[in-house]
């Protein structure tokens, strides 16, 4: 039951609407303001969670107590709220496609007391994975061939942050993730080496790496840094000759200057014959960090990415609204400086070439010649309609990224100073916005 997953304000007005018979329909907007600092795009992330946050919506019999009891809702809204659900129909941009600014990634229609109570929550989802995602894929595009993987788990802002991390940065090309339940609720690749305290428990530095191997002799990966990074790259070329080991094997990274580590670490390792061994790098890596690393030419085969990515550190939320624009047939806006929307229900049309921007119209209008619509019914009558495993979501997903990836021109694609690609509005979306603005102003003055 997820009724109480709402803010105080959502709860109020849906009682009202509720109170005053106000069931007719009503859609309201998603979409991202504007984006955040050193940012070129968005991907798109969270549908599939805010989807089951819909489906689940309901208020239990605790919920309705609480209410009663410390909010002061009376009976009448209290029966209105029992029996109500998510009935609505849900259009959205599919999970792992690139998307700007002032354009919807969603678009919720139903009846108004639902979709009001519904905003806190699909904002949130919507806009916290996206964000993520969006981290995420700046560390892909920076990382070239190199292999990623999730560390955030720790230092993400709570533990079922962690499994967001884990999902989104799998969406933006990830290829695993420490977080363990993370890895078998969306299939994904769990990864794990060792940790400091582990070399630390035993005598030395061989004698950890020989039981580590001993116990799990598949693709061992010994951390080397703990005490001196070239003395212990030996260690584990010495245990892996003592112990014949003939598979994969590695050695991490976690400290240091990375680059001239990795260069020599790369030269004791294939010096001993060890030409397939990999290095892996870690330790509060980010974009930057690691874009600097393949620049030098470091010789490393995989990252670690944890906190800088988890929590997107540089811009760790999304200017992101979710906005009335039509109630019934009749669309709305808001005019406030700074924050005015654009009514009614809309659609985005995107150039497939990628030599122009994307165009924001109406819902209904015909597409412009050439272009795509990006929004797609997920969700009618309250129930999703490709209802996906776990796993399968997310292969959907990367894939949609990686297609994305290589049509998004490469002024947008960098790193430092990155150029969006522009969002225009249709005609008819800009007539409709004049019409009503000028409406709105006629009755103000009234």
């Amino acid at each position: 039951m997820t009724g109480l997953r709402t803010d105080l304000y959502e709860l109020r007005m849906a009682a009202s609407y509720l109170r005053r018979g106000m069931t007719g329909r009503a859609t309201f907007s998603l979409f991202s303001r504007r984006l955040p600092p050193r940012r070129g795009f968005l991907v798109a992330a969270g549908l599939a969670e805010a989807l089951t946050f819909l489906e689940d919506f309901a208020f239990d019999a605790d919920d309705l107590r609480y209410l009663r009891d410390a909010v002061g809702f009376d009976q009448p809204a209290l029966a209105a709220l029992s029996t109500l659900r998510f009935t609505g129909d849900v259009r959205a941009v599919p999970e792992g496609r690139v998307v700007f600014a002032d354009e919807p990634l969603l678009e919720v229609t139903a009846p108004i007391a639902e979709a009001q109570l519904v905003e806190t929550g699909v904002l949130n989802l919507i806009t916290f994975h996206t964000s993520i995602a969006s981290k995420a894929a700046r560390c892909r595009l920076a990382a070239g061939d190199a292999e990623l993987v999730d560390f955030a788990f720790r230092r993400t802002h709570g533990i079922e942050a962690g499994a967001a991390v884990a999902r989104a940065s799998a969406i933006a090309g990830f290829a695993a993730t420490s977080d363990v339940e993370a890895a078998r609720r969306y299939g994904l690749a769990p990864s794990g080496t060792m940790a400091h305290s582990y070399v630390e428990a035993f005598p030395d530095e061989r004698s950890a790496f020989r039981a580590f191997a001993a116990d799990f002799p598949t693709n061992p990966i010994f951390l080397v840094d703990t005490y001196d990074t070239p003395a212990g790259v030996r260690a584990a070329v010495d245990v892996a000759t003592e112990l014949g080991l003939t598979g994969p094997l590695g050695v991490r990274l976690d400290s240091g200057d990375l680059a001239a580590l990795a260069r020599e670490a790369r030269a004791i390792l294939d010096g001993a014959g060890l030409t397939d061994a990999r290095i892996i790098a870690s330790g509060s890596l980010d974009e930057d960090v690691i874009a600097g690393l393949v620049a030098a030419g470091a010789p490393i085969d995989g990252y670690g990415v944890g906190t800088k990515m988890g929590v997107s550190y540089d811009a760790p939320s999304l200017d992101s609204a979710y906005k009335l624009v039509a109630v019934g047939d009749r669309p709305v806006l808001k005019l406030s400086p700074g924050k005015a929307t654009l009514p009614g229900p809309k659609q985005v049309f995107r150039d497939p070439t990628g030599a122009t921007g994307d165009v924001v119209g109406l819902r209904d209008e015909p597409a412009p010649d050439g272009r795509e619509p990006l929004l797609v019914p997920v969700m009618r009558d309250g129930r999703r309609l490709d209802p996906a495993d776990p796993a399968e979501a997310v292969r959907a997903a990367r894939g949609r990224f990686d297609a994305d990836l290589r049509w998004l021109p490469a002024r947008a694609r960098r790193l430092a100073d990155p150029e969006p690609l522009p969002v225009a509005v249709s005609p008819a979306l800009a007539a409709l916005h004049d019409r009503v603005a000028a409406e709105v102003r006629r009755a103000g003055s009234s």
